[in-house]
């Protein structure tokens, strides 16, 4: 497969998942790759012919073991992160500069033991319900700019 040069490369598709608790607390999971401590929300590819909410249940389901969650609201726009190039050509063959992604906000209506990050493929090492305002400092810099958008569109939730 040829490698795209950076520049040309188009953005993956992605979901976004803000995953509300009762204690208006947003999930929150520490990357099992071990970028560093880099803690992130649920995100995964939309497939093609999937709507973006087919995504995020499906998403939410491999990623962290539950589909125990409504939806409250979905952001009006796409939000975009480039990837840093080291790490842009190791991801997806280097086909995508970055994510496109289309963030949902859900109300989970399960219990904390319904969620199990020990999946078929798993993406977290751990995971916790965190305030707000935290996870922008927890996520990785290229991605601190969409949490902040998330968080804003999203705070009528929170």
């Amino acid at each position: 497969m040829r490698v795209i040069p950076y520049d040309e490369r188009p953005y993956r598709p992605c979901v976004g998942i803000f995953l509300i608790n009762d204690a208006k607390q947003v999930f929150g999971g520490r990357r099992i790759d071990g970028r560093a401590e880099a803690w992130q929300m649920p995100q995964g590819g939309i497939d093609p012919g999937e709507t973006a909410i087919d995504a995020c249940m499906r998403e939410m389901g491999e990623e962290i073991g539950t589909s125990s969650a409504e939806l409250l609201c979905e952001h009006d726009a796409w939000l975009y992160y480039n990837i840093p190039l080291p790490l842009a050509d190791r991801l997806w063959h280097g086909q995508y500069k970055g994510q496109k992604q289309k963030w949902m906000a859900l109300r989970f209506t399960g219990k904390d033991e319904d969620i199990n990050i020990n999946t078929a493929e798993p993406e977290f090492c751990e995971w916790r319900w965190l305030e707000p305002h935290e996870l922008v400092n927890l996520a990785v810099p290229f991605k601190r700019d969409v949490y902040d958008d998330v968080l804003k569109a999203f705070s009528d939730f929170v």
